[in-house]
């Protein structure tokens, strides 16, 4: 039995829908692209072969692959051919819920009944976009980050219509692919925008407060824990530094800028019942104190390896 899917259609040919074809034509399955027009898609595909060839020629990618997405990638006319014998098809179109909506009773006219429909919507709920459709049960959100080919991550948002067997499926696939595929809950940004979002949020107002200038903001945090985020995300951070560390910081924060950066009761919880991260034997993660010290040795040998590539293609 051939692996699942043999054939993908991506509707909506802009960024996303280029750079997530890559992904799968470049692994050798049988993708489509559509757009809005014949034309349209047509030029998408050309487009998606160029910015192949651009990889290729940068050593990013390997040239036999950017062959094989050649041989595997073709243009559709319309939504209703691309989706003939798609057993995936991700929409990848701009992100309104009544365009969104609008696609899918398209797709639905003209898919078989047991393929999956995947949005690569980046902010708007599952459970939304879901409430239309015939099939609710092989619909979920796929959200990909820029560019696909290359970002690990893939957010994989199921909404509670959603078939556990489509979700095993979807994720089975892009792990094979080579995806970091991560199943999340369902709601606004998910989980990747709703943190990014806040910290862009918050990097403006320092601009707008006159702390720093927007140049200033970006060197900041691409110098300091922008370098720790390669390796490790906010709770194994927080639990090395020390729960108790990060609520007395965030009571100088409250008493300076306000109620909005009051302490998340979560973290007072773990502060209050004494569980303040690997120097009490746990935290949010149960990290060990030898799993600590492992982490750090691996986190300093990396930090010299990133330092090094930065100065490289800095010059």
């Amino acid at each position: 039995m051939s692996a699942w899917p043999s054939r993908v259609a991506v509707v909506g040919a802009g960024t996303m829908g280029v750079g997530i074809s890559h992904v799968f034509a470049t692994n050798g399955i049988a993708t489509v692209l559509v757009d809005a027009t014949p034309q349209l898609s047509q030029a998408a595909r050309g487009r998606s072969l160029s910015l192949l060839e651009r990889l290729a020629e940068a050593g990013t990618v390997a040239a036999d692959r950017v062959a094989t997405a050649e041989r595997h990638l073709s243009a559709a006319a319309s939504i209703a051919d691309a989706v003939q014998g798609a057993e995936l098809v991700v929409e990848a179109v701009v992100e309104r819920a009544d365009v969104k909506t609008s696609v899918y009773e398209t797709i639905e006219a003209s898919a078989a009944d047991a393929a999956v429909i995947a949005t690569n919507t980046s902010s708007i709920p599952i459970a939304e976009l879901a409430a239309g459709l015939r099939h609710p049960d092989r619909f979920l959100g796929v959200h990909w980050f820029v560019p696909p080919l290359l970002v690990p991550c893939v957010e994989v948002i199921p909404a509670a219509t959603t078939g556990a067997q489509v979700v095993d499926d979807v994720v089975g696939t892009l792990r094979r692919l080579g995806k970091a595929a991560v199943v999340v809950g369902d709601g606004p940004g998910f989980v990747a925008n709703r943190i990014q979002f806040a910290m862009f949020r918050e990097a403006a107002r320092v601009v707008e407060d006159g702390v720093a200038t927007a140049e200033q903001v970006d060197e900041v945090v691409r110098s300091s824990f922008g370098f720790r985020l390669p390796f490790f995300g906010p709770f194994t951070i927080a639990d090395m530094a020390g729960l108790d560390v990060y609520a007395d910081i965030f009571d100088t924060l409250e008493r300076g800028l306000g109620p909005g950066f009051a302490a998340p009761a979560i973290l007072r919880e773990h502060v209050e019942r004494g569980a303040l991260g690997v120097k009490a034997g746990g935290g949010f993660l149960d990290l060990s104190q030898a799993q600590a010290d492992a982490l750090i040795d691996r986190r300093d040998r990396a930090y010299v390896a990133l330092a090094g590539l930065r100065q490289e293609l800095e010059r």
